[in-house]
């Protein structure tokens, strides 16, 4: 399973280097180039599942950072939204939970319904989001969130 989380650490960081654009607060998406940095403080994006896709790839926020994630589930079938660092999701790898409680970072959605969560993120590095439903990830529901 190591080599497994390695493999993934390093394909979300790949994906980081190559940022295309992200959905911001405004709804409007950044350009390919210098990704913008939120924060730092409190910002919101918004983030859509259509197709078992996350709408962003990937975020660049500054430290002292709190983002609230606000996920709308336009798919028929159930998602989930975890964000954090390499141990939240090992744990979230090795089993499933039906539904995650009031916890900064974890939000289940239902089909057609939408969540958020609140993530502080204090100190630079690179943070991953997924959904860890059976063959989701693999399928491609993750993304990065570099604290720059």
């Amino acid at each position: 399973m190591k080599a497994w989380w390695k493999i993934s650490v390093a394909a979300c960081v790949g994906a980081a280097t190559v940022l295309v654009g992200y959905a911001l607060t405004d709804g409007g998406v950044a350009g390919a180039g210098t990704p913008r940095v939120l924060g730092p403080g409190l910002v919101t994006v918004n983030v859509g599942i259509a197709y078992s896709r996350f709408s962003i790839d990937d975020l660049h926020v500054h430290p002292g950072t709190t983002v609230r994630f606000v996920i709308t589930n336009r798919d028929p079938i159930h998602h989930e939204f975890i964000v954090g660092p390499p141990s939240v999701h090992a744990r979230h790898v090795r089993g499933h939970e039906s539904a995650h409680p009031p916890v900064p970072g974890e939000v289940s959605v239902d089909p057609e319904d939408t969540g958020e969560t609140f993530y502080r993120f204090d100190r630079p590095g690179l943070f991953l989001f997924a959904c860890h439903l059976p063959g989701h990830f693999a399928y491609g529901m993750h993304g990065s969130v570099v604290v720059d």
